[in-house]
């Protein structure tokens, strides 16, 4: 090989290892990002677990309030037929 193919086989070389270095940065910061979401969706899912929570103990606090409103109409003869 003559020394001008070397130094432009050099010279790809040493943009290649440059190149490969910033895809090394770019995945480095996509995998951050992917943490910060991954670490957001588990909260999410955390507050949406315990909101379902109060959700159903809501429901049945509303249940029975319901019964009694029935019970007591029933017994004042408020409720229709």
């Amino acid at each position: 090989m003559t020394v001008q193919t070397e130094n432009l086989i050099l010279e790809h070389l040493r943009a290649m290892r440059g190149d490969i270095a910033q895809l090394r940065d770019d995945a480095g910061m996509l995998k951050q990002g992917l943490t910060s979401v991954e670490t957001q969706m588990a909260a999410l899912r955390a507050e949406m677990a315990a909101l379902q929570g109060d959700s159903a103990l809501l429901h049945g606090r509303m249940d029975a309030i319901e019964k009694r409103l029935e019970r007591i109409e029933r017994r004042l003869e408020l409720a229709s037929a």
